[in-house]
């Protein structure tokens, strides 16, 4: 496991398990009207349909934790199957998928874990290749322009959970615009991330998913 010597690495770490640990979208159990289910049906494909015209993102990223503790940095998408999340400065924890795998670097203490991205929740969002529309639980919302849907596997609750949660609006592709996630861990920790400045259609090179790895060069 990664040590947590600095109070930034913790949150950056926190929020980087919940990204990577796998998880899959659920039914709801609670029975539903023919309209209501119609309804969800219908926002369950707006949603899908905004993640699928995504094809290259940036945005800034404001991570909360349970006790209001935040941490900042520079999210970058391009589909299929990569995104970087970069942390602030004094935070030397990064996040990468590279189109099949998930790794998040921790250059502190050299270490690194990886997971398929296919067994993670940002698979709905990267896979292209994932039938989200096979799945999905929306969830209760008081505004009538915010989509929510919850990201659960109810085999594995030690997986903890992820609310992806989007917003209406008319300039972002598919006419959604994914705002901010949930995460909840197996230990009821919370983790918020919200988005702001999203860009889209901007030009993303491959290198931009590489990075510096954690272990040093042997010597020859």
């Amino acid at each position: 496991m990664f040590s947590n010597a600095r109070p930034g690495r913790t949150l950056a770490l926190a929020a980087a398990a919940s990204l990577a640990m796998p998880a899959a979208l659920a039914f709801p159990a609670a029975p539903a009207t023919a309209s209501s289910a119609s309804q969800a049906q219908d926002d369950l494909a707006r949603a899908v349909a905004a993640l699928r015209a995504i094809k290259t993102m940036s945005a800034d990223f404001v991570q909360v934790d349970r006790n209001g503790q935040q941490l900042t940095g520079k999210m970058v998408l391009k589909r299929p199957g990569k995104i970087r999340f970069e942390y602030q400065k004094d935070v030397p924890v990064l996040i990468v998928s590279d189109g099949s795998r998930l790794t998040m670097l921790d250059y502190e203490v050299r270490q690194k874990q990886v997971w398929p991205i296919s067994n993670s929740p940002l698979g709905a969002l990267l896979d292209p290749d994932k039938d989200v529309m096979r799945y999905g639980r929306l969830m209760p919302v008081r505004h009538p322009d915010l989509i929510s849907v919850q990201v659960k596997d109810p085999k594995h609750p030690e997986y903890g959970t992820i609310t992806l949660i989007f917003n209406k609006n008319a300039s972002a592709p598919g006419g959604l615009e994914l705002e901010s996630w949930v995460s909840v861990d197996s230990q009821n920790k919370i983790t918020k991330i919200f988005l702001d400045n999203q860009r889209y259609g901007i030009p993303v090179s491959d290198g931009t998913f590489a990075f510096k790895d954690v272990r040093p060069r042997q010597k020859r």
